[in-house]
């Protein structure tokens, strides 16, 4: 299988399932729509309006060449090690709900302003120590482990955060493993303590905000519905810099209030940020943010703009790293999570201030899901192996789509959403993730 496209003038081909990515003249470009097909002869008739012959012939060795050394119409090499893969999961990250409250109302999210569709509650010390014994015990022989401090709004609950931390880390050397930290705040209740506490402790920190003021404090604003932009801009700006511009991610959403999402990414750029994430939201039919069929077309076009700009800035020295165009083409991810992503499930749980086991966040508060609770210390094998068992080629639509080894089969819980199974991706979603991967390969393609 291949993919070919243009953008901005460059004719781009990715054999999907080598990797390789090349970029063609016109003529090849122009010739792989009758490869396939076509003997060499019918090709030269069919373009001999257009092309040279010889020049015609030259771009049909080319691509032989290619093809026989395994970069070009090669085969699919993976369909049959997924059945290899039968090893007991091991669950190697946590996403911990410290807090199931919020002090803000974000119109589009999805847990509820923080409670997840339940009562507001607070984790306790207790329950975030088990959750750290149970990830020792349910990582086998793994090592390195990963704990997100998650919420509503976990700063919420510091005190707790601070405990289960330097419980973890007590417990590193006898267990023989190595914890690493991620926080994910809305940076409301930030100040010098916590910055400090937070830059010796956390590898990582999530600061969110949705970009330009109007933007986000049109969607994200305090329990007495005032805006938090003007807050929190400088704390997080403080955050990041006391970080070397490094180790963090400003974290925004995009909906249909938004179209126009690249102004708030270079928004954050211009405010000099270098590691940005601006997400398209994933929320319910017809609630009025919700991203549409209809809107991809001015999406495609976001995404495009901000390409052009993204390699602009680059180029002169003014950069910033965007989470969905960075693209890694020399190794990038292992097999494993190509055909699997990101492991919720069967490799990664969130665990409720109760103690109760989903398959990630965004499951949590759906009984259908509970896989158990950590005060028990089992999960549910049957709902684990439901979901070690979900890859590329379960879904019949990620087996036939060329980014399927980009993007790994999508998000599980965005795909229950809207199609009550997790099989069957979330087509609004799918289409972006083929424009993303798209970008990326440009950009690289100008040498970035």
């Amino acid at each position: 299988m291949i993919h070919k496209f243009s953008l901005f003038g460059t004719n781009i081909v990715v054999d999907v399932n080598s990797g390789s990515v090349h970029i063609f003249d016109d003529v090849a470009y122009e010739v792989l729509d009758y490869y396939e097909n076509n003997s060499s002869e019918r090709i030269i008739e069919l373009l001999s309006s257009k092309y040279k012959s010889e020049d015609i012939g030259e771009a049909i060795k080319d691509i032989d060449s290619l093809k026989a050394e395994g970069m070009l119409y090669s085969e699919d090499i993976y369909k049959d090690t997924v059945s290899l893969w039968d090893k007991k999961p091991v669950v190697k990250a946590l996403c911990l709900h410290i807090s199931h409250d919020c002090n803000l109302r974000c119109k589009y999210c999805f847990a509820s302003t923080g409670d997840f569709g339940g009562q507001r509650s607070m984790m306790s010390s207790e329950v975030g120590k088990k959750a750290i014994d149970f990830i020792i015990k349910e990582s086998g022989s793994r090592k390195n482990l990963e704990v997100d401090l998650f919420g509503g709004e976990p700063l919420m609950n510091f005190e707790v955060v601070k405990e289960i931390v330097a419980y973890a880390k007590s417990k590193e050397k006898e267990a023989g493993k190595n914890f690493r930290f991620t926080l994910t705040t809305n940076a409301i209740l930030l100040n010098e303590d916590i910055k400090n506490y937070v830059n010796e402790n956390m590898q990582n920190v999530v600061l969110s905000i949705d970009g330009r003021k109007e933007v986000n404090d049109k969607m994200r604003y305090r329990v007495d519905g005032t805006g938090c932009y003007s807050d929190i801009m400088p704390k997080i700006k403080d955050m990041a810099d006391s970080r070397g511009q490094d180790r963090y991610y400003v974290r925004g959403t995009f909906t249909r209030e938004n179209l126009d999402f690249s102004k708030d990414v270079l928004h954050l750029a211009d405010e000099g940020f270098k590691q940005i994430s601006v997400e398209p939201v994933v929320a319910g039919k017809d609630s009025g943010y919700d991203l549409r069929e209809e809107d991809l077309p001015k999406l495609s076009d976001e995404y495009e703009k901000l390409a052009l700009e993204f390699v602009k800035r680059k180029k002169e020295g003014n950069g910033f790293n965007f989470f969905h165009f960075m693209i890694d083409l020399s190794q990038g991810p292992c097999i494993a999570k190509r055909l699997r992503g990101c492991g919720s499930g069967h490799e990664y749980v969130a665990i409720t201030p109760e103690g109760d086991i989903y398959p990630c966040h965004q499951f949590v508060g759906n009984s259908e899901f509970k896989m158990g609770n950590v005060t028990e210390g089992k999960l549910n094998t049957e709902i684990q192996e439901h979901f070690k068992g979900c890859n590329v080629y379960t879904k019949e639509e990620c087996s036939k789509c060329w980014a399927k080894f980009y993007c790994s089969g999508g998000c599980a819980a965005n795909a229950h959403q809207f199609n009550n199974d997790i099989n069957i991706p979330y087509k609004v979603g799918c289409e972006l993730e083929r424009k993303r991967v798209e970008c990326a390969l440009w950009i690289k393609s100008q040498g970035m």
